[in-house]
């Protein structure tokens, strides 16, 4: 193992956190601000990109690895949590929004996993957080996500968050199958990731689903989202009063205008 071998368990339904057991000495990385909670005798560091070893060449190289994650839209920095007590120590990342937390052992899939930008929360020290470009430009302009995706590569664990419910599709060679390029979580590496076009005018401006699907061919392993955050914002912000939204569900605002009282 070139990773850090970690231990986890996962805790709550809808909007859970994974707590990760450190023995002495043991590092987990983590993106800034999913922290949750940590016992005494826990080190935080910020470090730039994501602290792994690999292909680090020095300075510029760490510094090219760190500008590679503004690319997905992530930080420059990532905060690693290393055990420096002598006993087992625990720490615990907690979901951004409703969804699940997905444990992906990177050694039985074949050492790479790539994920939406956003979809990584946590993983064992050794893990490198990368990006993965895809080969034909009409999946980077058209592809609702981005052609830029996230990579994670390693022996170790690694923790993905996604929206509401979570399915895993396992492909034979040469299945395809076609997805919201929003609901797309992640996937093995052996999967060919392409963009195809909605057929008809029609289809395209008025269906509701966008111009554009994507298309995963198998064999691979696929994770897909039934609510990714992108959907649940924009009905959110749709229902905002100052957006045309409803009033009837406002609580006590809404007693207050019926009684016609002084809200000042």
């Amino acid at each position: 193992m070139n990773n850090h071998e970690i231990d986890y368990e996962l805790f709550g339904d809808d909007m859970q956190f994974v707590q990760v057991e450190l023995d002495p000495k043991e590092t987990v990385i983590a993106e800034a601000g999913s922290l949750m909670m940590m016992d005494d005798g826990i080190k935080l560091e910020t470090v730039f990109g994501d602290g792994s070893s690999r292909g680090s060449g020095g300075l510029m190289g760490k510094l090219l690895g760190a500008g590679k994650r503004v690319l997905t839209g992530e930080s420059l920095f990532m905060t690693t949590f290393t055990n420096e007590a002598h006993g087992k120590k625990h720490v615990s990342f907690a979901s951004p929004y409703p969804g699940k937390i997905i444990p992906m052992d990177l050694s039985e899939m074949n050492g790479k996993i790539i994920c939406q930008k956003d979809a990584f929360l946590a993983a064992a020290k050794g893990v490198s957080v990368g990006i993965e470009l895809q080969r034909k430009l009409g999946t980077g302009f058209f592809g609702g996500e981005g052609f830029i995706m996230q990579k994670l590569e390693g022996d170790g664990m690694a923790f993905v968050h996604a929206g509401g419910t979570i399915y895993k599709k396992t492909l034979a060679p040469g299945e395809l199958i076609r997805i919201d390029t929003g609901c797309l979580v992640a996937m093995t590496g052996d999967v060919d990731y392409n963009i195809e076009l909605v057929g008809g005018v029609k289809t395209a401006l008025f269906g509701g689903e966008g111009l554009f699907l994507a298309t995963l061919r198998g064999p691979g392993t696929v994770w897909v989202q039934s609510l990714p955050f992108s959907r649940l914002a924009s009905r959110v912000f749709a229902a905002m009063p100052q957006n045309g939204g409803s009033k009837g569900e406002s609580g006590l605002g809404s007693m207050f205008d019926f009684l016609g009282g002084d809200r000042d």
